[in-house]
């Protein structure tokens, strides 16, 4: 397996970054395999939506607003007001994705991107951890 981390800037409010193409550049070259994407955070996630046409930044943070508000509801209250649904975030969008490499191409669909979604205004830095797994 071959593993590399790059650092994404997602500044100080919710914020959804696309990082297929550092996905693509991560995994040119190769033959066929999986690429597995993974943020080593508790506040943190990765979906595979479309981008760049509002479908990701700001209708899914819409969403997420909407099934998780940033309120005083929540337990865990340290940081910033509502990071306890920062906490839960995790449980449905997931830290991770693996997505099919055929001939060193990310095997997404049409539409599909590779997308950061880090809700936690607290964290400006994130981390995401590319592996490759030959097949």
């Amino acid at each position: 397996m071959r593993s590399e981390v790059i650092t994404v800037q997602t500044g100080r409010r919710p914020a959804v970054r696309d990082v297929t193409a550092e996905a693509q550049q991560f995994v040119s070259g190769e033959d066929d395999g999986l690429l597995h994407v993974f943020v080593p955070h508790a506040t943190a996630g990765i979906a595979i939506i479309e981008s760049g046409s509002g479908s990701d930044d700001p209708d899914l943070m819409t969403a997420i607003d909407g099934f998780l508000p940033a309120d005083d509801r929540w337990r865990h209250r340290h940081g910033s007001p509502g990071h306890g649904r920062d906490h839960v975030l995790p449980a449905f969008v997931a830290p991770y994705a693996s997505i099919p490499v055929l001939r060193g191409r990310l095997a997404l669909g049409t539409w599909q991107s590779i997308c950061l979604v880090d809700t936690n205004g607290d964290n400006a830095v994130r981390q995401v951890r590319f592996s490759f797994l030959p097949g």
